[in-house]
């Protein structure tokens, strides 16, 4: 495979390998460093909602410690766990709806943004509910809220979010 359609959440881990959250085929794909092919390691069975397909990922992210992506499925309105390790399918650990944009911290806290609730929440996987740690409160431009997409900032600040309508510094 050497050919993407619609990618959308790019995620590279410490050994310069990517993982593409492949929005049009509804998979996610990894990219190893130096290859002039990637392969499929989550979904990439068609459109649907079953434990082994998606609809529209939006966003993946690699945790190493736990050996599995967290992938943000938005048309499934869920957030899925799938292990690195040859599975076939993934487990459904978040099922609201509205995840856009992952992030994980040093402390293993997944951060969810939410553009249909305007949040950001905080999970520990396997934990549940989430906390809201931004947002919440509907749209608008208050400092409890948040306003249309969101996206954070994922380099060396997880928690520093940058609202795309509101720039608050």
């Amino acid at each position: 495979m050497n050919q993407l359609r619609w990618p959308h959440g790019l995620f590279v881990d410490d050994d310069q390998t990517l993982y593409i959250a492949e929005w049009g085929n509804h998979r996610i794909v990894e990219w190893k460093a130096g290859a002039t092919c990637g392969r499929v390691v989550a979904g990439g069975n068609g459109l649907g909602s079953t434990a082994d397909q998606l609809n529209h990922p939006l966003d993946v992210i690699v945790d190493k410690v736990r050996d599995c992506l967290f992938i943000a499925d938005g048309g499934n309105n869920r957030v899925l766990r799938w292990s690195l390790r040859g599975a076939t399918s993934g487990e459904t650990i978040i099922n609201e709806g509205g995840a856009t944009f992952l992030t994980m911290d040093e402390q293993g806290f997944l951060f969810v943004t939410n553009w249909l609730g305007h949040e950001v929440k905080r999970w520990l996987p396997g934990e549940t509910p989430g906390t809201v740690v931004a947002g919440g409160n509907g749209i608008g431009s208050r400092l409890n809220q948040l306003n249309s997409y969101l996206q954070e900032i994922l380099k060396d600040h997880p928690k520093y979010l940058q609202d795309l309508k509101e720039i608050r510094s």
